[in-house]
């Protein structure tokens, strides 16, 4: 594999532009977003706006930009997502700053076109986008902004609302995680590194990532500044059901695990959350027994994140805590990870067999273990 100089040579990435979910309903799920997770209203494109096929509502928390998207007619390829994978993420888009050099170097790659280069302009300038495609239905953009000062992208106006709950700390994308199919991690492991540039640099097998009952395995994939990042799961043989399997089978195929999104101040930002109604997985109190003999000192009391169920683990470089929502539509798919780094690169491995069990209980209770 090519050095790190070339990593960063033909795709450089400045960082996660936006996310969009098609959903059922963009509305309601915007204001779900904006009371539960304190995203501010930013911009709006629908039929008030000349579109008459679908409906976006754009959501930001500081450097966090969720659009919200649903469609206006029932034959839509947007209708038909959601149909087959319920509410869920359709776009991971990427800041480049030339998006017809991102398309050619992906393309010329291997990788399947989704979206030819496209210009489009507005009074606040234009914007340059193109698109690949990833695993399942999911795909990623390419947006190139260094000619446009607008609020988000032409055809979409300014939403402003006199319902604005106040911000929770969330502060930028650390993370996107995919769940592949049986056998398929190490083809995606592939695909981004040779279409993309991406390097492996954490590797977690079935050993690492088990229960009693249920197997994953997982490679991160880190492109060469680091700003973006993206784990690939795969289920593994296990006496039962993995997360993973269960996943796919009620997305119906494969697609974005979680959203892992930074704060400063994690357990403020949880206690904000729960308050608000985001319910999280429970860890059993005795996790917490061993803690510090486990992971060594660190600057928070125990007390408030047993309280909460935050987790936490080191590496070489520091420790992280994190939490895990629980799945935030009726299936069991979609979820978001908080976490805050204080020095560590890693990914929480010694909290999986922790978070997997916690995940397992759901998943008996949902009868699909």
């Amino acid at each position: 594999m090519s050095s790190t100089g070339a990593h960063q040579d033909f795709l450089p990435l400045l960082g996660t532009d936006f996310i969009e979910l098609y959903v059922g309903n963009a509305k309601q799920a915007a204001h779900y977003y904006k009371t539960a997770f304190g995203y501010q209203g930013l911009a709006y494109s629908g039929p008030e706006t000349g579109d008459k096929e679908k409906v976006s509502y754009v959501l930001r928390q500081q450097k966090v930009t969720l659009v919200l998207t649903t469609a206006l007619k029932p034959d839509s390829t947007i209708a038909k997502h959601v149909d087959l994978h319920g509410d869920g993420v359709k776009v991971i888009a990427l800041t480049v700053s030339d998006a017809r050099d991102a398309f050619e170097q992906t393309t010329k790659r291997g990788a399947k076109p989704y979206m030819q280069p496209v210009v489009t302009k507005d009074a606040s300038g234009e914007i340059v986008m193109s698109g690949i495609q990833i695993y399942g239905d999911t795909v990623h953009l390419f947006v190139e902004r260094r000619n446009y000062k607008g609020i988000f992208l032409p055809g979409f106006k300014s939403w402003e609302s006199s319902y604005a709950p106040s911000e929770v700390g969330l502060k930028h994308i650390d993370h996107c995680v995919g769940n592949v199919g049986w056998n398929q991690m190490n083809t995606w492991v592939t695909f981004y590194e040779d279409v993309m540039g991406f390097k492996n640099i954490l590797t977690f097998d079935d050993k690492q990532i088990s229960t009693e009952y249920s197997a994953l395995m997982s490679k991160v994939m880190s492109n060469g500044n680091g700003y973006v990042k993206f784990p690939i799961n795969e289920p593994a043989e296990g006496k039962k059901k993995s997360q993973v399997e269960e996943y796919l089978d009620f997305y119906n195929g494969e697609g974005v695990q979680h959203i892992a999104i930074g704060t400063d101040n994690i357990i403020e930002t949880v206690s904000q959350l729960k308050n608000r109604g985001v319910e999280f997985l429970s860890i059993p109190s005795a996790y917490y027994d061993e803690l510090l003999n486990r992971i060594g000192p660190i600057d928070e009391d125990i007390a408030p994140l047993q309280k909460l169920g935050i987790l936490v683990d080191r590496d070489d470089e520091g420790y992280l805590l994190q939490i895990f929502t629980k799945p935030v539509e009726d299936r069991p798919t979609l979820f978001y990870e908080i976490i805050q780094r204080k020095g560590a690169k890693s990914f929480g491995a010694g909290n999986f067999k922790a978070l997997f069990e916690a995940l397992e209980r759901e998943q008996e209770l949902r009868g699909n273990l």
